[in-house]
């Protein structure tokens, strides 16, 4: 008989196939030697914006009412419903990755203001974006601060050409090896720890007010723009900047709390498209896969959404 666990995934992934067909016989059963089953991956597709988005994180425009809306972030070890909702929309364009997230809090808390503070200990989202051979964590807190890092696989430091480059020479870069899962197969990480995208874009809207919990809020919205100029350490198999239609990248999307629902929930404050069944966002076979569609999304004039409301489900 399956889990609670898997079956609580499975529906998620089910639910979704619809706006995120399945990949191709080719994406088998991830090893075993991850926490993650192959089939508990939630796949999303990302189709093309037809207009330039504002980066201003009100997510007011057709284009973040038309695109495919992310299942509901899950419980990160677990797999579980959460206390709020969480959802994301992933869109593109030829020099642009697009994301807006829509973050259910009904007290919206956050302390750093200086760029890359530990945003970790405030309430926070992340987005990860990951290349065969490095992978890029951003996080942002509802000031708007953000926090970002560079990892490298040691193994391919030398192998893959970043070596050769100033940026990410030995120097700058420090070992990490995970947070929960540091028996990875592929060995430790290097990570480049004052990296910072070059040209991104973020905004953040707050539908509430910041630190003060007289009154109640309904959370807040992010809105994010990664130039694809900015990934070439991230294609460094070779793939197509932007990509070509049926391109799929793994991208993780994940929101941390500073507060846990009570007991009995099983509530481990990090919440995930995908769950890792693991303490760690660091395991890039865990991340969602992401495929790139040239489908334009519709565009309709549609009045403004609202946070999603809290549900079941």
């Amino acid at each position: 008989m399956a889990s609670p666990r898997r079956l609580s995934s499975l529906l998620v992934v089910l639910a979704f196939s619809s706006l995120a067909p399945r990949l191709p016989a080719q994406t088998t059963n991830t090893p075993a030697a991850f926490p993650c089953a192959d089939f508990d991956i939630v796949r999303y597709t990302a189709h093309r914006a037809p207009v330039t988005p504002k980066i201003d994180g009100r997510l007011d425009e057709a284009i973040w009412h038309q695109a495919p809306l992310s299942p509901r972030y899950v419980d990160l070890i677990s797999g579980g419903p959460t206390l709020h909702a969480t959802h994301a929309t992933i869109v593109w364009d030829e020099l642009n990755l697009y994301l807006g997230i829509r973050v259910e809090e009904p007290f919206v808390h956050a302390k750093f203001t200086q760029v890359n503070a530990p945003i970790y200990e405030d309430n926070d989202i992340e987005v990860f974006i990951a290349g065969p051979d490095a992978y890029y964590e951003f996080e942002l807190n509802a000031f708007n601060t953000p926090y970002e890092v560079f990892f490298i696989w040691d193994e391919a430091w030398e192998r893959t050409g970043f070596s050769k480059a100033p940026e990410f020479a030995r120097g700058h870069l420090r070992p990490f090896n995970g947070v929960g899962f540091t028996t990875h197969p592929r060995g430790p990480r290097l990570g480049h720890f004052d990296w910072h995208f070059p040209n991104k874009q973020t905004a953040v809207f707050v539908d509430g007010t910041i630190n003060n919990d007289t009154d109640r809020d309904r959370g807040w919205t992010v809105e994010l723009a990664f130039p694809w100029a900015g990934m070439k350490w991230l294609a460094t198999d070779g793939r197509a900047l932007p990509p070509k239609h049926g391109d799929v990248w793994r991208i993780d999307l994940s929101r941390f709390n500073t507060y846990k629902e009570a007991a009995p929930a099983r509530d481990s404050g990090g919440w995930a498209l995908s769950a890792h069944h693991v303490w760690d966002s660091h395991i890039p076979e865990c991340f969602p896969y992401v495929r790139f569609s040239t489908n334009s999304v519709a565009e309709t004039e549609l009045p403004p959404a609202a946070l999603p409301v809290r549900s079941g489900n």
